[in-house]
């Protein structure tokens, strides 16, 4: 392959930041993505993808993680919860949802095996016998519809196949912590194939509650869940792929922690210890759900077409109780602590959601020159909220129906030139009902995208996409129960711009995706959370807007070393002069934005909630063959980096992050021949302690990271 004079220099750049020369022995591998609802290479998408699998992936829940291990593994991404494991929020360059209501629409579409998870709950599924993961940055109008208006992730389990396989692996580390993932697969007849895989995940409680004199008390976590696939091949042109899986938690729903800022500052003070709290209520912070679903996935072939359908059912219930005030006492009360706590606040919400949807798409095999796909999808859902802070007991409903019909294609224009284009229509309606509240909103949207890219050659694609996409009309209305009316956000509508490039260079040795972007969300919707009555509020604003850029880049170095590397930048802007919002209710934090006539915060110019300017990463793997030859030592390191973020939407120096990282390592020996490997493992290694959110309305309480685990792996295939 030509080394042309752009890519001789990135090599050089490289080369002389990691001070070694470029060898001409190992390839990477091609990525096959399914981005666009077929199999296609990486280098053939002129979207805005990255991938995970392998080592990579695997490794980050070593110390017993869930979902929201993935922020800021991938440039661009970022996930946090207040609810502990059973609600996670993500944001796409910039964009996603602080409500912590558990009837919360987010930005972020989350696809698991090619059924979308609406709801947060749905979306906190377990993570394991994942053959691949791939973050699709920027709205997706066309093939995935509304709510994608940041971007997707979706996660693609290992299928049967005829081929008998299996693995098992056993982590063990502090506190308490197992981690153990089993599969097995294969043929049952020569047209039936199946495979099943198993998670157990646990953490002793390893938090003292000092108020209450408990050792032990809370902190840890029991997740049991598993998944199976039955693979039947009629015949050469019609297949069905069941699925099912179910899930069982335990656990601990977040630990706040009341007062652990000084006002004027974001560092966590002498009140914050990992390892104990103050609680007067909450019972500790218990938390379980429960839940379970069937997918069927029909594949059909004839006459040069395609017919796939994919019907998929889920459900999920349970609760979360928390202190959340985060310490203990009232102003009438003999004492209080940590610091000053006016009124206690214990409160717990309950979710039973019920999903059905189903797919309908005819597509075309793959031509030299034209392809196309065509669609139609039907979602229903309905979920049940009881939200009990103490003093009553409340259940409201949603409902939510959503049809679309969809249509894309992509025509080869010249061998080089390919121009990809795609439309959506979709109508959405919601209906919220309570007490004394019946609301119902809707609305029907075109949505779409146009992109054209362009070939240098096989290995490398410039290409350059406008997208739009919209997230429907929300209504929230957990405030009922605190006596006010539920609120409604119109629909957002957002027009994105990318330029992109994708390469493998160097001898098929490394690996370069870059995209920057432009994207303005026109009535943005935000939620106002907090204040004194700890409400939660949604509200449009006239105009958000983003500007970055993202950067993945993998090099194979020698054949035993590889390294990865991504960056991403978001500058992201409230643009909205009038808008206003409620500070924090407790009178302690330090606003920096301007105070209107009504004491409320104006917020215009001030960058979105929860949305990182930076994020980065990078990763190292090593091995040494012994020279025995059937055998080898490795080590693998991975480091995570996120740079300053807003918490809420309204600034106060207490709110404000910073500067906040996490490394993991393992390192051990495995032989090839027959998959087995024990290695050391550490996750969070220098024990850092990172603020991942807040709450505002009491005093001045947040909540951390996951404490630092080492442990022991041993794994095996077969």
């Amino acid at each position: 392959m030509k080394l042309t004079a752009p890519r001789l220099a990135i090599a050089v750049a490289l080369g002389s930041v990691l001070g070694t020369s470029v060898p001409a022995l190992a390839q990477l591998e091609e990525i096959i993505v399914t981005a666009q609802k077929r199999e296609q290479g990486l280098l053939d998408v002129p979207i805005s993808v990255a991938t995970l699998s392998g080592e990579r992936f695997t490794s980050m829940f070593e110390g017993g993680a869930d979902i929201r291990a993935l922020s800021a593994r991938v440039p661009g991404v970022y996930a946090e919860s207040s609810n502990g494991r059973a609600a996670p929020r993500f944001y796409i360059r910039g964009l996603g949802n602080i409500d912590f209501d558990l009837a919360a629409s987010q930005p972020v579409s989350i696809i698991m095996d090619e059924v979308v998870k609406e709801n947060v709950v749905l979306k906190s599924f377990p993570l394991f016998d994942i053959d691949r993961v791939e973050v699709l940055r920027g709205p997706q109008g066309s093939l995935f519809g509304r709510n994608t208006t940041a971007g997707i992730i979706k996660f693609d389990s290992n299928k049967p196949t005829q081929d008998f396989e299996g693995r098992a692996k056993i982590d063990v580390g502090e506190l308490g912590t197992v981690n153990f993932e089993g599969a097995v697969g294969g043929g049952l007849t020569d047209t039936l194939a199946g495979r099943i895989a198993i998670l157990v995940q646990n953490r002793d409680d390893y938090i003292d509650n000092d108020y209450t004199g408990e050792s032990d008390a809370l902190g840890g976590f029991e997740e049991n869940a598993a998944k199976a696939f039955l693979r039947w091949d009629a015949t050469d042109d019609l297949s069905f792929l069941l699925g099912a899986h179910y899930r069982d938690l335990d656990g601990t729903s977040a630990t706040f922690r009341a007062n652990i800022f000084n006002p004027g500052s974001n560092s966590l003070n002498q009140n914050y210890d990992r390892e104990t709290v103050y609680f007067d209520g909450g019972d500790n912070n218990p938390q379980e759900y429960e839940s379970n679903g069937v997918n069927l996935k029909i594949d059909w072939g004839f006459s040069g077409l395609t017919l796939t359908s994919i019907t998929a059912w889920d459900e999920a219930d349970g609760f979360s109780r928390g202190d959340i005030d985060g310490g203990f006492g009232a102003v009438f009360l003999p004492e209080m602590g940590p610091g000053f706590i006016p009124f206690p606040a214990d409160t717990q919400d309950d979710a039973d959601v019920e999903q059905f949807t189903q797919e309908l798409r005819l597509a075309s095999d793959y031509g030299e020159r034209f392809n196309w796909q065509v669609g139609a999808f039907y979602f229903d859902s309905e979920l049940d909220v009881t939200t009990d802070p103490g003093f009553t007991r409340l259940t409201v409903n949603h409902e939510n129906t959503t049809w679309a019909v969809f249509g894309q294609g992509d025509y080869a224009l010249t061998d080089a030139l390919t121009l990809t284009a795609g439309l959506r229509w979709t109508d959405d309606e919601k209906d919220f009902t309570a007490p004394g509240y019946d609301v119902d909103v809707s609305d029907d949207q075109v949505s779409g995208d146009i992109a054209l890219s362009y070939a240098l050659d096989d290995r490398s694609l410039f290409w350059g996409k406008i997208g739009t996409g919209f997230r429907a009309p929300t209504i929230q209305g957990r405030d009922v129960v605190f006596g006010a009316a539920p609120s409604v956000a119109d629909s957002e509508t957002i027009t994105s711009f990318e330029l992109g490039y994708k390469s493998q260079f160097i001898d098929d040795t490394m690996r370069l995706n870059a995209a920057i972007f432009y994207y303005e969300v026109d009535d943005i919707q935000f939620t106002a959370v907090g204040g004194a009555a700890n409400l939660i509020q949604l509200i449009n604003a006239d105009t958000g807007t983003g500007v970055g850029f993202e950067l993945d880049v993998e090099w194979l170095l020698t054949d035993n070393f590889v390294m990865t590397f991504g960056a991403a930048y978001a500058d992201t802007e409230i643009e909205d002069r009038n808008l206003a919002v409620g500070s924090c209710g407790s009178g302690l934090c330090t606003v920096t934005n301007p105070i209107d006539a009504n004491g409320n915060v104006l917020v215009d110019g001030n960058p979105f909630p929860n949305a990182p300017e930076t994020t980065f990463n990078v990763t190292a793997s090593y091995s040494y063959p012994l020279s025995s030859g059937d055998s080898e030592l490795f080590f693998f390191t991975d480091w995570s980096y996120q740079g300053d973020t807003n918490i809420f939407l309204y600034e106060a120096r207490e709110f404000q992050t910073d500067g906040q990282y996490e490394g993991g390592f393992r390192a051990g020996w495995r032989r090839a021949d027959s998959g087995l490997e024990i290695a050391l493992f550490g996750r969070n290694i220098t024990d850092e302690e990172n603020v991942q959110g807040a709450i505002d309305f009491n005093n001045l309480t947040g909540f951390t990271n996951e404490p630092r685990v080492f442990g022991v792996s041993v794994s095996s295939e077969f």
